[in-house]
């Protein structure tokens, strides 16, 4: 078989293993040497192979809050991440509430970076995310829209919800739903307990959040259409997902790195850069959240990406806003816990491409012959300091700040042509 291009030397689930692309696809993954005279070879340096990333839930500031991230920087920061694709958020101002503003978002991501990473715009569900009025869902549908969420503002509302869902499922896509009960949670600050406690704050409390997932489970199983429940946190939530996946009720379920790596504890000197909604909880729903990562109850890892301006982390605990900028550490934060045996490399390839691929009805490269070869080559061993430097967001708000991580992807290819790599 011919190819355009050979990749040797890269490791692939523990294995030595050959790459041959052809016409921006994957033609064939060897065990053995497919060099052929005449067709370039490109030397992976030793690097672990992966598909292209997919965050599903991202939030790029643009258009409106361009001094936060914008597209630019934001798919940048993906690129060098290793997500070859995202979906991003309706929070933007305007709201994309309005086909208009779908396709000024794709327009601007098509323009800035041809060859991608692709950006995919989740459409408001109600109207200006207000949650009184369904958004024209049919019309963001049409104009590129990937799934809708009224994510950060919960839609109260459980008829106007059930109407969004149902008219989404015609359409043929998902609603991933922000689960917080607003009136439990209003003016929370952190995770309600012995933190919140110590610190003399206002707490955000787990049924918050599950009570919001068991309203949802319990939709999905009367409509029997799925629903996706957005960064779980806690495992009261856990233990009804679990629940609700006996039954074979329709649900899925992400969460983030930082749910995983971090508890409540990084909190104690008020750090701002740990602020983040739903708040970072205790050791014991950390170890459910990993838990139900490996057996399939979360379905899928994201970043919830949430860039913000220095000034605006730069103030009392209580008036920071939420968010932790994801994209840049996200890989070397899934490593660390494969080296920790929390997660094996087979897991994330489910839960950062394979299944965000089946839910979002988005491409996977699973490396079979014509699968479009958008895939990273990782240097596992990299060691590098989380500073300005290495972050290509703009927004610097991570409570890894200054951090040496592990890992970092050394070459990213789209459709067969590299089109970033670290130097």
């Amino acid at each position: 078989m011919n190819f355009d291009l050979v990749i040797n030397n890269i490791k692939f689930l523990g294995q030595r293993v050959f790459l041959g692309i052809k016409e921006g696809k994957i033609a064939e993954l060897s065990f053995k040497d497919l060099s052929i005279e005449g067709v370039p070879v490109f030397d992976g340096q030793g690097c672990t192979l992966f598909p292209s990333f997919i965050d599903a839930h991202v939030h790029l500031r643009e258009p409106g809050f361009e001094y936060k991230e914008d597209i630019e920087s934001g798919l940048k920061a993906a690129l060098a991440g290793g997500f070859g694709q995202v979906l991003a958020m309706a929070n933007t101002n305007p709201v994309n509430d309005k086909a208009s503003v779908t396709e000024f978002m794709l327009t601007r991501a098509r323009e800035l970076y041809p060859s991608g990473p692709s950006l995919h715009p989740v459409g408001a569900l109600t109207r200006g995310l207000q949650g009184e009025e369904m958004a024209p869902l049919g019309e963001l549908a049409q104009a590129g829209c990937k799934a809708f969420s009224n994510d950060g503002l919960p839609v109260k509302n459980n008829e106007l919800f059930r109407r969004c869902v149902e008219y989404a499922h015609d359409l043929g896509l998902l609603v991933i739903d922000h689960c917080e009960d607003p009136d439990l949670s209003e003016a929370g600050v952190i995770n309600e307990g012995k933190m919140s406690s110590y610190l003399g704050l206002k707490g955000i409390p787990t049924v918050a959040e599950s009570l919001q997932v068991a309203r949802d489970i319990l939709l999905a199983a009367y409509l029997d259409i799925p629903l996706h429940l957005a960064h779980i946190s806690c495992k009261e939530s856990v233990e009804l997902i679990a629940w609700a996946k006996e039954k074979g009720i329709p649900v899925s379920a992400e969460t983030c790195p930082h749910y995983l790596l971090l508890t409540e504890e990084i909190l104690a000197d008020y750090n701002t850069l740990a602020k983040v909604n739903p708040p970072l909880r205790t050791e014991e729903d950390r170890q459910a959240l990993l838990a139900a990562l490996r057996t399939g109850v979360i379905d899928i890892l994201v970043t919830d990406h949430a860039p913000h301006a220095d000034f605006e982390k730069e103030v009392p605990l209580a008036q920071a806003p939420n968010g932790i900028s994801g994209l840049d550490t996200a890989l070397a934060l899934s490593l660390e816990l494969k080296r920790q045996g929390q997660l094996q490399e087979q897991d994330l390839i489910r839960l950062w491409a394979e299944t965000p691929a089946t839910l979002f009805n988005l491409n996977f490269n699973s490396f079979k012959p014509g699968d479009r070869a958008d895939f990273i080559l990782v240097d596992e061993s990299k060691k590098w300091v989380v500073s300005e430097k290495t972050m290509y967001s703009k927004g610097k708000n991570t409570p890894f700040w200054g951090q040496t991580l592990r890992g970092k992807v050394k070459y990213h290819f789209l459709e067969g042509k590299l089109v970033y790599e670290d130097k």
